[in-house]
């Protein structure tokens, strides 16, 4: 039988880093592809304490069902934690709780984008949101990265030109694929352009918190005085991804309508996960488990880094990021990127290919992402070596 698909996933492709992803299912591969928190950041301990403990004091409530909003009191925790870093205001907003940050911004983007619509966003961007905001259908377009974050001069170009452009998404801090952290004055002249051309604003910030060097910089939902950002946030890569337990801080209007299309799709959050985080973040010192993670992810990333120079040609050049999971790669116009990361694989070596993150995957582009948090220490040491080792017979 023939399909006819809709035409919201008729175009939609399988994610190229999945696709990958399947090369790492072999154990001689050395995956620096994926974007999984570090095994030894887990608090195994102590999410199994908590489990116990919920399901002996409270089980009902965490196998029942619950309200779309999320659980109380972890909406009344990040109340408190939010407005302590400038990224809630009560006197506009609201906060709910969803499956992951992910699902913060398909939601978004669902209910406030029309079919062709436009979403202008970093050029490369997170594939993940790429393909949500592709399901309905908006109009993409890319704006390119500098080092200390988006082109302000070609975004308000895009906004400018765009047809009908009505939402501006943005990963500011230690972003994925890049790791770049936008600077302060370009979060404060992205909220100006928003305001000039009555835009919103979608604050996408998975890795905030996961800064281990240099100085924090205000959100940009922390200069929002007219209810046009929304900042969403995850748990994922601070306590478990597989918990998938996300916030969305936005005026009131907007979370009413997420709440909405919250119902239709899936109800609730796991409510026993978010059982779980609350009393995490409340009572087992949750700023002290991040200043242990963040310690494991500067010894990573310093670890890739002078491994990569250590074997890389200089001529390739990498970010290097002060928070986050990623290192970003650019090769010389002289080497093929994707016939590099396919040799790399070859080799069980797998890195993705800059194209996965761009708006149109055809677009060229000569740089490809690197991961630090997933693999050991030892598996970063020989897998840099087998880079430099490809990179030198392709140069040669």
């Amino acid at each position: 039988m023939n399909y006819d698909f809709s035409d919201k996933v008729t175009g939609l492709q399988a994610s190229a880093i999945r696709e990958i992803l399947k090369f790492t299912s072999l154990p001689q591969v050395i995956s620096f592809a994926a974007g999984n928190p570090a095994p030894e950041a887990f608090p195994s301990e102590a999410i199994g304490e908590i489990a116990a403990k919920i399901m002996k004091d409270n089980p009902v409530a965490a196998l029942q069902y619950s309200i779309t909003e999320g659980y109380a009191k972890l909406r009344e925790t990040m109340k408190a934690r939010l407005l302590s870093q400038n990224s809630y205001n009560p006197e506009i907003d609201d906060v709910i709780i969803t499956s992951g940050g992910q699902q913060g911004n398909e939601l978004s983007c669902k209910v406030l984008l029309n079919e062709h619509e436009t979403l202008i966003c970093e050029a490369p961007s997170f594939t993940g949101s790429l393909t949500s905001f592709k399901s309905y259908n908006v109009k993409l377009t890319g704006v390119p990265m500098e080092d200390d974050g988006m082109d302000m001069a070609m975004l308000e170009n895009k906004l400018r030109s765009a047809s009908k452009p009505k939402i501006i998404y943005t990963i500011p801090n230690f972003q994925n694929p890049t790791g770049i952290c936008m600077s302060e004055a370009k979060r404060k002249k992205l909220y100006e352009l928003a305001c000039k051309y009555n835009v919103i604003i979608l604050e996408d910030n998975p890795y905030g918190e996961i800064r281990f060097e240099g100085k924090p910089i205000p959100s940009v939902k922390s200069f929002d005085t007219e209810g046009r950002v929304i900042y969403v946030g995850s748990f994922s890569k601070v306590i478990a991804p597989g918990l998938r337990v996300g916030f969305v801080s936005a005026p009131k209007e907007i979370i009413q309508k997420i709440v909405v299309c919250k119902q239709v799709a899936d109800v609730h959050t796991n409510i026993f996960a978010q059982m779980v985080c609350d009393e995490f973040v409340n009572n087992y010192n949750f700023d002290e488990h991040l200043k242990r993670i963040r310690e494991i992810y500067k010894a990573k990333c310093h670890l890739m880094l002078s491994e990569l120079e250590k074997h890389i040609p200089a001529s390739v050049q990498f970010t290097r990021p002060e928070g986050g999971l990623f290192l970003w790669g650019t090769l010389p116009e002289k080497v093929n990127m994707p016939a590099f990361c396919k040799t790399a694989v070859e080799n069980n070596v797998a890195v993705v290919p800059g194209s996965a993150f761009l708006v149109d995957e055809n677009t060229p582009i000569n740089s490809f992402r690197l991961n630090y948090s997933t693999p050991s220490d030892e598996n970063i040491v020989k897998g840099c070596a087998i880079l430099g080792e490809v990179l030198k017979q392709m140069l040669h």
